[in-house]
């Protein structure tokens, strides 16, 4: 429907599993290596992801892995395997600080960074790593990597010209979406307005294929096609100066993502919240991160670095989120 079809499937989707394939207790906690807190709550995040702990732990990567060097899907496999297989209570996420340039040019060892980059870059080096060995890889097919099969979906873009009621429709493919909070108190209120249509005038007009000039145009995005894991940044920067946008957003343990579709006809799309990210401080540009996550054996933990500590979802439901995690 408009999207091209890959001419190759890297990872089938069949082979997906989304149930914890072992349960048990949660794994160590993590040494904060100077100012690595952002660093340490993906680590976290990632390996209580799981569909991707499955295919970690299964070693199905490294089995098969040609890449020379840096391979993000090697170090988080062996960083899984550390976490959720050792006894140790606490564990040094040294590989990946050592290859922190490698990740993301913008990281350094001895700075705060920002948990969302940390997240966005991560994903995008995983993803790269499991491209490695596929040479002339068409664009679509590049949506089928195992990373895109967990936390991949597609956006469409629907601009209708307001002077010929023309439509042009596009496709992008996420593994995150950014929402605005400056108005919305809660998650459901910021995908409302997320897929609310916006006029396209003055300098961001539209150029109408049909009228042949630039026009005034309306555009609605709307999730297209859904990821199975759906993961959620509330957008806390009020602006360049780091000032920080520090309200209570609500959010549920239980999402239907069937309204913010293009088709809204149809069976509720429901995913449950796994993990989530805080961020603490006056701005942005300090403070601490630490997260929640849901171990396999289906309670909830608050982990702030070396500490994992049992707590229960009505904590979990009340804090600053700043990035949100929901498995289908």
């Amino acid at each position: 429907e408009g999207m091209a079809l890959p001419q190759r499937i890297l990872f089938p989707p069949e082979e997906i599993c989304m149930d914890w394939q072992q349960r048990q207790r949660p794994g160590a906690g993590l040494c904060n290596l100077g100012s690595t807190c952002y660093i340490n709550v993906i680590l976290q995040c990632l390996t209580y992801t799981p569909p991707l702990a499955n295919y970690l732990l299964s070693r199905d990567h490294s089995q098969l892995c040609h890449q020379q060097g840096f391979c993000m899907m090697c170090i988080m496999e062996a960083h899984v395997r550390k976490v959720l297989r050792s006894s140790a209570r606490v564990i040094w996420p040294r590989a990946v600080v050592r290859d922190l340039k490698f990740i993301g040019e913008e990281f350094e060892p001895d700075v705060a960074g920002d948990a969302y980059e940390f997240l966005r870059c991560a994903l995008e080096a995983m993803h790269r790593a499991c491209l490695s060995g596929s040479s002339n890889v068409d664009i679509s097919s590049q949506t089928t990597t195992i990373i895109h099969q967990i936390f991949g979906g597609f956006l469409k873009s629907r601009v209708t010209c307001l002077r010929c009621q023309a439509v042009s429709d596009s496709y992008k493919a996420f593994l995150h979406v950014l929402l605005d909070i400056k108005a919305p108190s809660s998650l459901t209120t910021a995908l409302e307005d997320f897929v609310t249509s916006k006029n396209l005038d003055g300098k961001y007009c539209f150029k109408c294929s049909k009228c042949e000039k630039k026009v005034t145009a309306s555009k609605r995005v709307t999730v297209h096609r859904v990821p199975n894991v759906f993961t959620v940044c509330l957008e806390r920067a009020a602006d360049h100066t780091g000032k920080k946008i520090s309200k209570i957003v609500e959010y549920p343990e239980y999402l239907d993502l069937r309204p913010y579709m293009s088709d809204t006809a149809g069976e509720p799309l429901l995913y449950s919240l796994y993990a989530l990210v805080v961020h603490s401080g006056d701005t942005c540009l300090d403070g601490h991160f630490f997260c929640y996550t849901k171990a396999s054996n289906g309670l909830w933990y608050k982990m702030d670095d070396e500490s994992v500590d049992n707590c229960g979802i009505h904590a979990v439901l009340r804090q600053q989120a700043y990035l949100l995690f929901y498995a289908r």
